[in-house]
């Protein structure tokens, strides 16, 4: 038995087995798991379960009364599942999942009346409804061979495989699991088991890691559980297994095993392991329904599963809102996520789940934010995940839409409820409606802020904040409705969820040429009194001021050049320039070109009215009308110049620095932007908004 000690059989897959079936799963040895299979391993689903729960599990409601679906609609449903066409992996998972969550509806006739019926293949209401099995060792025909791969743990739902455990040694690192599930998703490998799975594991008895299928290994994640009790979790490894159960488990590979685990058993408890503790989380019954159905997303075709701190604030909040104050309102609050820790997911999950929720009857929901930009990118968010609000473009839209209850699901910027409120004085009193503000540490309160209360007395207001709060804001929110859920940048930068902020401070050379700038200011103060000249050379004096003048831009131009060369360029990262104004912004462009090492392009929104024409302070601006007129002329509008340039940021090779000013400094997410070069001071949110930038994990296949 010593020999067996650090075996990841012994260690990992063997207790694991033991623990899923104390959670509710029955255990396949091999032979039944294959005869479930029609005796085929190219056949992942257990078709023998799955064909009796759609017949237990559903039923057609008719005028009262129930009838079941005939066994020709049961058939056609296993048939539907089982011959989804394979069109790559993600796209061929989607399609599943959406079978799985929706259902498929067929037509059958029932007292001579013809019509669609719904039939489920799970059912989410009562978890307890389903079945659940599980099989080690399960052989699956690799793509256009006879050779197979077997994945050590299998856990099926109804008879479709929802989950996948790879197990290790603690000897073995966690990450060596992981690679082995991403290489059995691949084309040439098992991708058919994959196509059905809607979470994988890998584990050894010290660590654990989770993600969904698809995720590159840099974004599996951890799992830090807020709401399980240590006596539950113990009971799930700690129960004793009947014999009859211990007869199918200690069969076959596993018979000579039998004796260590008894003589184990009868030692006593031991202790709960990180193992232990994620599946308990993750994969009992309860809880990988809620996380398939409420908690996985599909955003932009790219599956994703809720992090710990998603799900855990959604639960709060879910909890949160269904009490109400003697007024009968609901209660809102603060929810305070790090940037870069999927704050916009989170708000999609949990509009899903307030529009899922039963106790909630009709909830309408509007999205609110106070920049343009972040109102489009949360539009897209949600419309990536198949959730498409209705953006309201003026104040009377937003009228329309609210006030004719035409959407259930709205986005708009909040100085539009005084725009709407202008047209109309409306007020709708249900209790019903749920404000989520993004960046509500700045549109939470003033003029603005009141007109949507003004206009939605009664309605929940949640906000969501990614940046340190002031004290003056912290005291603003107790008033607000308090926190409802935090999750910190040391927690983020803890879990991997993002990366640590590194700064470095640079000097750069300069000899100044004092003759030459007296020459210039010379004849560019000609006309104007002492008194003038005296105060405008102070301006210049300024560091603010000095930032723009051509020598400086110029020598940090060369030095970022040279910084980004040795240490980024070839990497497959980018970089961000954030320039004192539009000009310097040009001038930095100009001179990234002129040096020829690091290619560039500048990001910024078109000219106002009096730029290039009577401000005495600035420098001459025609450079940025000619610049703009160029775009224009370029890509058509203004959204084509900034979508084209930011996709080939995000995408591309070039440019690899993006020049801004004060655009893409908040909720512009490129996990490719590693590097940011401030030639100008920000301050307070601004500040902590724009570094956040460089925060997210990219994965980087080379």
């Amino acid at each position: 038995m010593q020999g067996f000690r650090f075996n990841e059989k012994y260690l990992s897959q063997i207790p694991a087995l033991q623990q899923l079936i104390n959670l509710g799963f029955e255990y396949l040895p091999l032979g039944k798991a294959l005869v479930a299979r029609q005796g085929k391993t190219g056949n992942v689903l257990l078709e023998d379960v799955l064909r009796e729960q759609l017949r237990e599990i559903n039923r057609i409601h008719h005028k009262g009364r129930d009838y079941l679906f005939s066994e020709e609609n049961i058939q056609s449903a296993v048939q539907k599942l089982k011959n989804v066409k394979y069109d790559g992996l993600l796209k061929t998972n989607e399609a599943v999942h959406e079978l799985l969550t929706l259902g498929t509806a067929l037509e059958q006739t029932v007292e001579g009346d013809t019509r669609s019926f719904n039939l489920r293949y799970v059912d989410w209401d009562d978890w307890r409804n389903n079945r659940y099995h599980v099989a080690a060792e399960f052989s699956v025909e690799r793509t256009r061979s006879t050779e197979t791969a077997r994945p050590d743990i299998v856990l099926f739902v109804n008879g479709i495989p929802f989950a996948v455990i790879e197990c290790k040694s603690p000897k073995v690192e966690v990450e060596q699991a992981i690679s082995q599930s991403i290489r059995n998703q691949r084309d040439e490998y098992i991708p058919k088991l994959f196509i059905y799975t809607q979470i994988v594991l890998g584990v050894n008895k010290n660590a654990a890691r989770y993600a969904t299928v698809g995720t590159p290994a840099k974004f599996w994640s951890l799992w830090k559980e807020r709401q399980d009790k240590e006596a539950a979790m113990a009971q799930s490894i700690h129960r004793t297994l009947p014999d009859k159960t211990k007869d199918a488990l200690f069969s076959g590979e596993f018979a000579t095993a039998r004796r260590f685990f008894d003589t184990l058993e009868a030692e006593g408890e031991r202790e709960i392991t990180e193992q232990d503790r994620a599946i308990y989380s993750l994969c009992r019954p309860e809880r990988l329904l809620a996380l398939v159905y409420k908690f996985t997303v599909f955003d932009a075709g790219i599956k994703k599963i809720a992090r710990y701190q998603q799900y855990f604030a959604i639960q709060r909040i879910l909890t949160h809102v269904k009490q109400r104050d003697t007024a009968g309102h609901r209660r809102g609050g603060i929810v305070w996520h790090t940037q870069g820790s999927g704050k916009s997911l989170t708000m999609v999950m949990l509009a899903r789940a307030l529009a899922q929720e039963p106790d909630i009857n009709n909830p309408r929901i509007v999205l609110v934010t106070d920049r343009k930009d972040l109102d489009k990118q949360l539009k897209e968010t949600f419309a990536a995940c198949d959730m498409v609000p209705q953006r309201a473009r003026t104040g009377r839209d937003l009228l329309e839409l609210v006030s004719e209850k035409r959407a259930g699901l709205v986005t708009t910027l909040v100085h539009k409820f005084d725009k709407a409120l202008n047209v109309k004085k409306y007020r709708d009193e249900s209790p019903d409606i749920f404000m989520l503000i993004d960046e509500s540490h700045r549109t939470q309160f003033g003029n603005f802020a009141a007109r949507m209360r003004q206009m939605f007395p009664n309605a929940c207001y949640l906000g969501f904040t990614g940046t340190p709060l002031m004290k003056k804001e912290k005291n603003n929110f107790a008033k607000f409705g308090g926190l409802i859920d935090k999750y910190a940048i040391d927690q983020a930068v803890a879990d991997g969820a993002i990366v640590p902020l590194l700064y470095e401070g640079r000097h750069v050379e300069m000899e100044q040429n004092e003759k030459a700038i007296d020459l210039w200011f010379s004849r560019h103060t000609q006309g104007l009194t002492d008194a003038q000249r005296a105060d405008l050379k102070k301006k210049y004096a300024r560091a603010e001021m000095l930032n723009k003048t051509d020598q400086v831009i110029y020598m940090r131009a060369f030095d970022i050049s040279e910084h980004f060369r040795a240490n980024w360029q070839g990497t497959g990262y980018k970089a961000q320039l954030v320039a004192p104004s539009k000009a310097a912004a040009l001038k930095y462009h100009h001179y990234l070109e002129e040096l020829g090492f690091v290619s560039s392009e500048v990001v910024i929104s078109g000219p106002d009215s009096r730029e290039g024409y009577d401000d005495v302070d600035d420098e001459p601006t025609d450079e940025i009308v000619r610049f703009w007129q160029k775009m224009m002329k370029r890509y058509g509008s203004e959204e084509e110049y900034n979508k084209q340039i930011i996709n080939r940021f995000k995408y591309g090779d070039t440019p690899e620095v993006l020049i801004v000013v004060d655009k893409l400094l908040t909720g512009f997410g490129a996990p490719r932007n590693t590097v940011l070069y401030l030639t100008r001071i920000l301050r307070e949110h601004t500040l902590l908004q724009a570094i956040a930038r460089v925060n997210r994990i990219y994965e980087n296949e080379d």
